[in-house]
């Protein structure tokens, strides 16, 4: 999994019959240097200007193709070699990195791209490969996203519902998770993405080491009132987001602390506002991603939100590894013909297969 933070490619093994995981195995990062993450920032660019008209920007998707083949190879081979024999996998399923993501409207039935090398990342695995696991949702109407909640569900199989799983990437999503209730998942507003962005314009690095940034700042809260006023926030389900739907740019004129402080309480608040839309109370929110290690989204998370909000390793999860095993378990569900998405998850008429297959 190489998501829209365009930190690193996350690698996760894991055995499983696509509907429960029986066991968990090796797990790996390939941190992306300084320049192949500037050739994959390059690509999103010109994705956003290309916007699907005209000619695609090939020279920059190539470039980045290139980027992510060698770093998924890496990112496996080294997965790989902490295995035991009876761990080695059988099945791969890659994500591809998304440069543009559409969601439909009333007049558009929206649009998804994820570049990736499908062919030669399979040569190099020797196994099949499943990938291209929106596309499908998309054209048959669907937002494409989020597709997690699947993995999610199955991950709280034991737990004592109803529960939201939080998925803290770039962009942030939650998913319902009641036994006895429909599946549901969206996308509920900005993550790490804007807070990135603000820190990386400011020259002090790629993200809020330790949210020290966020907790030296205030939270502009007339300001925070004004985002959060968004039509968006009050859509109803289901619904999501590209990456730079909500950018940096709200924070222009802040402070660079304040700005960090009032982003970072803009990605919690939508959150809390998130909750608001399921059919019922959750007893408590269950943070995955990168975001759970900022201290200071924690702080506005546990402030915001009407319920706990606990760790993936609070319920002996491996936080880091969650959005890679998920597309394991896709890759398994698309080689049996089960669905990957769902109407409560990303609008899709019925519950729909997904994803295609390549063999090395």
């Amino acid at each position: 999994m190489s998501g829209t933070s365009l930190d690193a490619v996350d690698a996760a093994i894991v055995l499983t019959d696509g509907e429960k995981v029986l066991e968990f195995g090796p797990t790996a990062e390939r941190t992306y240097t300084n320049e192949e993450r500037s050739i994959l920032a390059k690509a999103v660019q010109a994705a956003i200007a290309w916007n699907w008209q005209g000619e695609q920007p090939e020279t920059e998707f190539a470039a980045a193709r290139d980027v992510l083949t060698k770093t998924h190879i890496d990112a496996y081979r080294e997965a790989v070699s902490k295995c035991t024999t009876d761990q080695r996998p059988v099945l791969a399923g890659i994500h591809g990195q998304t440069v543009l993501h559409g969601a439909p409207t009333a007049s558009d039935k929206g649009a998804t791209l994820q570049i990736v090398d499908q062919a030669a990342i399979a040569k190099a695995f020797g196994i099949p490969v499943g990938y291209d696991f929106r596309s499908a949702d998309v054209a048959a109407g669907g937002q494409g996203a989020p597709l997690a909640p699947i993995y999610h569900k199955a991950l709280c199989h034991d737990v004592d519902g109803p529960v939201a799983v939080l998925n803290l990437g770039g962009v942030a999503n939650l998913t319902f998770v009641d036994q006895s209730s429909p599946l549901l998942g969206f996308d509920c507003g900005p993550a790490n993405g804007p807070i990135d962005e603000w820190i990386e314009q400011h020259g002090k690095g790629r993200f809020d080491a330790d949210g020290a940034l966020a907790m030296a700042g205030k939270v502009d809260e007339k300001a925070l009132q004004q985002w959060m006023s968004k039509g968006w926030f009050n859509a109803p389900l289901p619904k999501s987001l590209d990456r730079f739907d909500f950018s940096a740019r709200l924070a222009k004129g802040m402070s660079l602390e304040d700005g960090a402080a009032t982003l970072t309480a803009f990605s919690a608040s939508g959150v809390a506002k998130g909750l608001t839309l399921f059919p019922s109370a959750v007893k408590k929110v269950i943070a995955c991603g990168g975001g759970r290690r900022n201290p200071a989204l924690m702080q506005e998370l546990a402030a915001r939100c009407p319920c706990p909000v606990v760790t993936a390793e609070d319920m002996g999860w491996r936080g880091d590894s969650i959005e890679a095993e998920a597309f394991a378990l896709l890759a398994v569900r698309t080689l049996r013909g089960l669905p990957i998405s769902f109407p409560g998850t990303t609008g899709a008429a019925e519950p729909m297969p997904g994803g295609l297959m390549v063999q090395p």
